[in-house]
Parts: structure tokens; C-alpha cells; sequence
């Protein structure tokens, strides 16, 4: 059973300089919360109960977000909004914190969770990307994962001149939404194996852990988590599961607006 998760919010956020030099692009508020409390809810509904951030050392704000205030419950008990407490209280789930010292890439983030997940089957959720659908799609990867016990990977359908942008799969399909992954492309400049590009949300299993152990740094001193996965496709294969709902890509000032908009819409008092 799947019931992990491994949330990746060490980067520079560089693609939304200069607001992600004190604000982490994590803590951008849509509709009030900030994007990775919407991570975490997706977490929750799902049915996990524990999750390990990777943190770098200026984005204390997330570990402050999910903290208990007391101050401010005070406050608010004393104003008479003991109503607003409810908000503000930290999420039920179990939340465990690590440093990433050096910006290394998504893989050597993963690789510092090997002793969180230790032999279990666990997700990792990358919060710039964002599924407002309720219930949330991650629970069809759970599902899928318990038919195969072997990676699955969110994967999504995406115009051609914003494949560079993604990890493309190259595969077979062998039912409705599931395909078998062969390789994967990491940001293909030319020639994308195909549409399906990596949506931010994976199921690994421990075999990941000496797969990055092999990766080599690429040209800019990362590791990427591509290279390992492709490393497994070799042995054993990796499962791709195709979401119909839509995604947005909060680090992408276009994506960020629309799911501002869509999230107002939907909490929109009516009447």
C-alpha cells in the first residue's frame, strides 16, 4: 500500500525571479492558500498519512505555513473570529522536514528521502504542478500501482511547442489511459518521442534509490531523476497513467493566472 510522499521544494524557483527571492514559489497564493497546501490536501485526499518536504535553507515560510500559531489563534480567540482558527490549522497529516544543502537536481532530492520511504512504495508530488479536480487523480495512480507493484507516472497530454518545458515518454498503450514507458526525454529541444509529457506526480518503488546511485551529473552538475527511471525501463518497466483533467504549471505566469481564476470560480459564493 501506498501511503507516503516525498514533496521536492528545494529549487531557486529562477523562472519567477524576482518574486521567488524572498517568497518561495511554493507559498504563491491561489485563492487564499498557498500552492503547496494544495499539494498536501491532494496528499490527504488520496489517503496518504505521511510526507517529507526537501527544503533549502530559505524557505523556512512552508515549515511556518504548516506550523501551529499560536499567537495568532490568541489573537483571533480574543477578537472574537474563533472562527478563522479552523483555517489555520495544520493539516492531519504526519509532516517531516529535510535540508537539500546544494541545489543537485529532483534526483538527489529524491535520493535524500531513501531512509523516509525506506522499502516502501512512495509518491512524489513536485508542487509547481497543480490539479484542481476533485477527487484528486493521484488516487487512479494508487490504484494502477497496486495492479503492477512497478513506477507509474503521471502523464498528460500536452501541446507540442510546450514539450520542452517536460519529460516526454516514449511507450505503448496497453489499456484506457495506461501505457508502458520505454524511455523518457528529458526537455526535448527537437523530435519528442511523443505528446505525453510527466505531470509532477510519480510512484517509486526502493529500486530507484540504486539507480540514482548510477546517474552521472549532467552537463550542469544535477542529477536527474529522468536518467534513473530511464536506467529501470531497461529491467523492468515503468507504467504511465494519462490524466484527463486539467493541469497547470504554477511556475508559468499564464498557468498561474488560470488556475487562480479557475480556483475563485469554483469557490465563488453563489447567489
Amino acid at each position: 500500500m501506498v501511503f507516503k510522499a516525498v514533496i521536492p521544494a528545494a529549487g531557486y524557483g529562477t523562472r519567477n525571479l524576482p518574486i521567488t527571492k524572498s517568497i518561495p514559489k511554493e507559498m504563491f497564493p491561489i485563492n487564499g492558500r498557498p500552492v503547496i497546501d494544495y499539494i498536501v490536501s491532494e496528499a490527504i485526499n488520496a489517503g496518504l498519512n505521511e510526507i517529507l518536504i526537501i527544503l533549502s535553507r530559505n524557505k523556512t515560510e512552508i515549515m511556518n505555513y504548516f506550523d501551529r500559531s499560536i499567537e495568532l489563534e490568541w489573537y483571533l480567540a480574543k477578537h472574537h473570529k474563533s472562527n478563522l482558527i479552523e483555517g489555520i490549522e495544520p493539516p492531519k497529516i504526519n509532516i517531516q522536514y529535510m535540508r537539500q544543502p546544494e541545489a543537485l537536481g529532483l534526483g538527489h532530492a529524491i535520493q535524500m528521502g531513501k531512509s523516509f520511504a525506506g522499502n516502501d512504495p512512495f509518491v512524489v508530488m513536485l508542487p509547481d504542478q497543480l490539479c484542481l479536480h476533485q477527487p484528486p487523480p493521484l488516487a487512479n495512480m494508487i490504484r494502477l500501482y497496486k495492479q503492477y507493484k512497478l513506477p507509474i507516472i503521471g502523464l498528460h497530454s500536452v501541446k507540442p511547442e510546450l514539450l520542452q518545458n517536460y519529460g516526454v515518454v516514449s511507450g505503448k498503450q496497453i489499456q484506457t489511459e495506461v501505457y508502458q514507458i520505454n524511455s523518457i526525454v528529458e526537455k526535448p529541444k527537437v523530435n519528442p518521442p511523443s505528446d505525453l509529457a510527466i505531470m509532477g506526480r510519480y510512484i517509486l518503488t526502493s529500486d530507484i534509490f540504486p539507480a540514482l546511485d548510477q546517474v552521472e551529473k549532467d552537463g550542469a552538475g544535477e542529477i536527474q531523476l529522468t536518467d534513473a527511471l530511464n536506467r529501470l525501463c531497461q529491467t523492468n518497466p515503468a507504467y504511465g497513467y494519462v490524466f484527463k483533467e486539467n493541469w497547470y504549471d504554477t511556475s508559468i505566469e499564464s498557468e498561474y493566472i488560470k488556475a487562480q481564476l479557475i480556483a475563485y470560480k469554483m469557490n465563488k459564493p453563489h447567489g
